[in-house]
C-alpha cells in the first residue's frame, strides 16, 4: 500500500517547478484544413483555437503565433480572433505555405525555445531536422491520419489533434438561402391564389354575360325571321298588282334637297 501512494505521489504533476520557455507556433493552414475535412467530410470544419493553443502550451508562454495560408482570400473575423486572444498574425502565401513557415522558422530559431510546426506533411522533414541541430525543440501538432511516419518520428513531441480540437458552424448563407426559399414559396403562394381569384372573376363574368348573350341570340334569329319573310316571293297575281299600284303611287323624293336638285334638260 505504501509503494502504491509513493507511485502515485510521483505521478503527480509538481507544483514547484518553473517553466521559462517560450513557444513559437506556426501553422500551415492549407494543410491542416484538408486534413480535418478529411476526418470530418465537411468543409465547414474549423479548428478550435481557443482549446488548441492553450494545450500545445502547457504551463510555456506564447511568443509568436503565425497562421499561414495561401491565397488572398482570408477570413477577416479569424485575423481578428488570433490578434485579439493570442497576438497572433496571419499571412498570405503566394503558392504554397512551406516555404515562408520554414523561413519563419529558421529566423525565429535565436529567439524561442520551443517552435510548433501544425502540419502533418513530410516535407517539413529537413526543417526539424535544422532546428533540432540549433538546439530548437520541434513539436509536430497534427491529425494522426494524414501525418507522415518520417516526421514523427524526427520531432520531439507528436500532438495528436482529434475532434475535440475543431468544430463545425452553419454558414449564413444556407440561412439566407432558406429564407430566400420561403419568400419564393410565400410568393408563388400568393400568385396561385391571384390566379384562382381570377378565374373565379372570369367564371362570375361568363355566367352573367350568358342571358345576354342568349338575349342576343333569340333577338338576332327574330331578326333573321322577320327578314326572312320580307323576302318571301310574291306568288299571288293580286298581290303582284297591288305592290305595283303601291309603288306608283309613292311621290317621287330626289335624292338631294329640293333647293340642290336641278331638272334634267329635255
Amino acid at each position: 500500500m505504501t509503494e502504491q501512494k509513493t507511485e502515485q505521489k510521483t505521478e503527480q504533476k509538481p507544483e514547484d517547478v518553473s517553466i521559462s520557455q517560450t513557444v513559437a507556433i506556426l501553422i500551415d493552414g492549407n494543410n491542416i484544413e484538408r486534413s480535418i475535412h478529411d476526418q470530418t467530410k465537411d468543409a465547414n470544419t474549423m479548428l478550435n483555437f481557443d482549446k488548441l493553443i492553450p494545450k500545445l502550451l502547457g504551463n510555456r508562454g506564447l511568443n509568436r503565433l503565425i497562421y499561414f495560408r495561401e491565397g488572398k482570400q482570408i477570413s477577416q473575423k479569424l485575423k481578428d480572433r488570433l490578434h485579439e486572444f493570442f497576438h497572433g498574425s496571419v499571412r498570405p502565401c503566394h503558392k504554397s505555405a512551406d516555404i515562408p513557415l520554414s523561413i519563419n522558422a529558421m529566423q525565429l530559431a535565436s529567439k524561442v525555445d520551443t517552435i510548433v510546426i501544425m502540419s502533418g506533411d513530410s516535407d517539413y522533414i529537413e526543417l526539424v531536422r535544422h532546428l533540432k541541430s540549433e538546439g530548437v525543440r520541434v513539436e509536430i501538432a497534427s491529425v494522426d491520419a494524414t501525418t507522415a511516419h518520417i516526421i514523427k518520428e524526427e520531432c520531439d513531441h507528436h500532438y495528436r489533434i482529434n475532434e475535440a480540437d475543431w468544430f463545425t458552424y452553419a454558414p449564413k448563407q444556407a440561412n439566407q438561402g432558406s429564407k430566400q426559399n420561403k419568400r419564393r414559396s410565400n410568393k408563388k403562394t400568393q400568385n396561385n391564389q391571384n390566379d384562382k381569384q381570377a378565374e373565379t372573376d372570369t367564371g362570375d363574368e361568363n355566367k352573367s354575360s350568358k342571358p345576354k348573350s342568349a338575349a342576343k341570340k333569340v333577338a338576332a334569329k327574330n331578326k333573321d325571321e322577320g327578314s326572312n319573310e320580307e323576302r318571301q316571293p310574291i306568288s299571288n297575281e293580286s298581290d303582284i298588282i297591288a305592290t305595283v299600284k303601291e309603288k306608283s303611287s309613292r311621290k317621287y323624293e330626289p335624292e338631294y334637297p329640293q333647293s340642290q336638285y336641278i331638272e334634267p334638260t329635255q
